[in-house]
């Protein structure tokens, strides 16, 4: 079998013939982009053939890489199948996963309650005059005596008291015992709290003793080589012989290298980590679950469960405690997931007297509003275009990406993350640059660029050599060749412009279909909550120019930071917490935006560019 070493990775793993590298490296663990799940119609997964037989170009190279790029041997991976032996250069790309860890433990818990605890104890030695049983004396002083305990604990339990002169700490849930450790270790009580996302996955290792944030840590869901949205993963579990499985897998891995992170920050003992409590839109909490989510995708979107679940992390594959266990927060509806409980839950809306609207912007788009004694929540195809997915230049939010565009003074000013040379532009970035050109007179209301031949005039002088002619309409220079990271001139593409239209139409139609029902319109918000990531770098003066939000007072619109993370460690730290999550879906009114008409009236009438 001819091999293919990656470099610089120096890993050199053998592939049958005619396997893409796409699938070559996902086999040999190393992260490719894929927002196309391998169609070859996103052109992210760019690597260069540095030894080895060159093939001709595919149409699809063609079009997403540049002549010089091509004569450099950069291929598509999953265009390029390999025939013989191959040294492949992968692209390094420096995520700016602080950017998720930094919003994460943004609510404060007041007083820890969680629910396992440990007790320390030093039981009475048997005598012949007290032959209570091992287990028995050992309930009787928890004061829990009808604690149920694994055979494989019980099997440990005579010589753990004798060789540790019956000094023991018993660690429980008021149900079962879930841990029996020699001596005092009662203040080694901890848990993790998950979000898990479709882009990006972040976990928190919390001290369940006071609920506080020890330690957190992000990775890119590496279930994105095969689609950057939930249909395709979808898709693939139900279409591909164990795509079901390959999906669970990638996600099982990604969260205990987050484990592994969190334990080597903080020196926690894996073992004294008991607990797991995780969030993330239904599709993610099947997949995590190895649970068929298929009737998830056509109408009428039925998931298989919407309980929340309760599982042992050994039966997932979960690395912590043996005897630990994951609790996913229970679903609202099909594409209302327990990340929007999370989200109800960081913010209290389930207990807010105003008017209050919260948005987590992402694919799936999910809102929830508060209003009349009434909770609310929709959830809206807003495609991948926020995370920089379907744009011809776009990325997720890592150094080098594009995140801020101003107009200021005639002027373009751009900035980068970590200051980094420009390679690519992320979501926050893209509507930047979308509101600069509106700003600039270069972008018609209608989302189409000024035509330069027709309206010279419209054309400042400064912008007439950024604005050409592309394959499909035009196409805006925002960096050129020589200041980029890439050596080619980064664009924003007429295409570019169109995703975006429709991904913040489906977010602006979703919050007006919620403020219609509920009688309401946008101007009687008190607020405007901003979930995620994305809401908390996305710039208020830009949203509201290009219509992602209606027309608000920008100090009603606040950013919350990864409210559905922090959803996940107040259920984690909390009792009476968890309580509120496992009500909440009762007490949510979930509206179907297919079934409502007036959802697509509304969503047509959005994707102009509207300003403020």
């Amino acid at each position: 079998m001819p091999a293919v070493k990656f470099i610089p990775y120096n890993k050199t793993i053998e592939i049958k013939t005619g396997t893409n590298l796409l699938t070559a490296a996902d086999q040999g663990g190393i992260y490719l982009e894929g927002d196309c799940a391998g169609k070859g119609t996103c052109g992210k997964c760019r690597v260069r053939v540095a030894e080895g037989e060159r093939e001709v170009p595919t149409e699809a190279e063609k079009k997403h890489l540049s002549q010089a790029e091509l004569d450099a041997g950069w291929v598509l991976a999953c265009r390029r199948t390999v025939r013989g032996s191959l040294t492949v250069e992968v692209p390094l790309i420096k995520d700016a996963h602080s950017r998720k860890t930094s919003l994460a433990g943004g609510v404060e818990i007041l007083e820890a309650e969680p629910a396992i605890q440990k007790i320390a104890l030093v039981l009475e030695r048997p005598t012949v005059g007290d032959q209570k049983a091992d287990l028995e004396r050992l309930l009787a002083a928890t004061g829990h005596d009808q604690l149920q305990i694994s055979l494989r604990e019980l099997t440990a339990l005579p010589a753990l008291l004798r060789n540790n002169r019956y000094q023991v700490t018993v660690t429980h849930d008021h149900h079962r015992v879930i841990s029996l450790e020699p001596g005092d270790t009662s203040d080694q009580l901890f848990g993790i709290a998950f979000d898990i996302g479709t882009t990006t996955i972040v976990g928190s290792l919390i001290d369940l003793s006071n609920a506080a944030v020890l330690a957190v840590a992000a990775t890119t869901n590496p279930q994105n080589i095969y689609g950057a949205d939930v249909i395709s993963r979808i898709t693939h579990a139900a279409r591909v012989e164990d795509g079901l499985n390959q999906l669970q897998t990638k996600v099982i891995e990604a969260a205990n290298q987050i484990i592994r992170q969190l334990l080597k920050q903080t020196g926690v003992a894996r073992d004294r980590v008991y607990e797991i409590t995780a969030v993330g839109n239904t599709t993610m909490s099947h997949l995590f679950m190895g649970i068929d989510p298929t009737y998830l995708a056509p109408a009428p979107f039925i998931p298989a469960y919407s309980r929340a679940l309760e599982v042992e992390a050994t039966k997932l594959g979960i690395k912590i405690n043996p005897s630990g266990r994951v609790i996913f927060l229970p679903n609202v509806a099909g594409y209302v997931g327990s990340d929007t409980v999370g989200v109800i839950l960081a913010t209290n809306m389930d207990q807010r007297q105003d008017n209050c609207a919260a948005i987590d912007i992402g694919t799936n788009g999910e809102l929830v509003l508060a209003a009349g004694g009434r909770l609310m929540a929709c959830s809206t195809a807003a495609g991948p275009a926020f995370e920089g997915a379907e744009i011809k230049h776009g990325m997720r939010a890592a150094a080098g990406a594009i995140e801020a565009v101003s107009y200021n003074d005639n002027r373009l000013e751009i900035k980068t993350i970590d200051d980094a040379p420009a390679c690519g532009i992320c979501g926050s970035g893209l509507i930047d640059a979308a509101a600069a050109l509106l700003a600039a007179g270069l972008i018609e209301p209608t989302g189409r660029f000024v035509n330069p031949e027709e309206n010279p005039e419209r054309i400042p002088e400064q912008f007439r050599n950024r604005l050409r002619p592309s394959q499909v309409g035009y196409e805006f220079i925002l960096t050129p060749a020589a200041e980029s990271e890439t050596g080619e001139d980064l664009v924003l593409t007429q295409g570019d412009l169109r995703q975006l239209q429709l991904a913040k139409g489906a977010i602006y139609a979703g919050l007006m279909i919620l403020l219609k029902e509920a009688g309401m319109n946008a101007g009687d918000l008190d607020q405007v909550l901003l979930a995620g990531a994305f809401g908390s770098y996305v710039r208020k003066k830009s949203a509201l120019a290009i219509g992602l939000l209606p027309a608000i007072a920008p100090e009603r619109i606040i950013a919350v930071g990864n409210a559905a993370g922090d959803g996940s460690r107040l259920a984690l730290a909390s009792q009476t917490i968890r309580k509120r999550a496992l009500e909440l879906p009762a007490k949510v009114e979930h509206l179907e935006l297919s079934t409502r008409p007036d959802f697509q009236d509304i969503f047509i009438n959005a994707l102009n560019f509207q300003g403020i």
